[in-house]
């Protein structure tokens, strides 16, 4: 059963650049972490309204930023104990980095895989 991680960053417009190549840059150490599965940063880029939904259309492009660039950082590992290890080390070495570009500290959701289609 894997551990996974969704992490919601809200960045400052102004820093969205930075983070981006922050976290360039952190995906080659994360990728090196013992136990990693898998490993996905998303750029929120779109919405969808019900109509869009209703109908089966494609979701909207955002035109504009209103108060931060939104990411999504999704990480599997094999155990929590892998995850933990991989947590210290990124605490250790990119978070204060990664923490100067945010509005508001990120939200974390934890837990163990229920199923998975691959």
């Amino acid at each position: 059963m894997s551990f996974s991680e969704t992490c919601i960053y809200q960045v400052k417009p102004q820093k969205a650049e930075e983070f981006e190549s922050l976290m360039q840059e952190a995906k080659h150490f994360l990728e090196q972490q013992e136990g990693l599965l898998l490993l996905r940063l998303i750029k929120r880029g779109y919405r969808i309204d019900m109509e869009q939904i209703r109908e089966g259309l494609p979701p909207l492009k955002l035109t504009r930023i209103v108060k931060s660039v939104k990411y999504v950082l999704y990480w599997e590992f094999d155990t929590k104990e892998n995850y933990g290890t991989a947590q210290k080390n990124l605490y250790g070495s990119y978070w204060r980095s990664i923490e100067a570009c945010l509005v508001v500290p990120h939200d974390k959701y934890l837990g163990e895989e229920l199923f998975s289609f691959r």
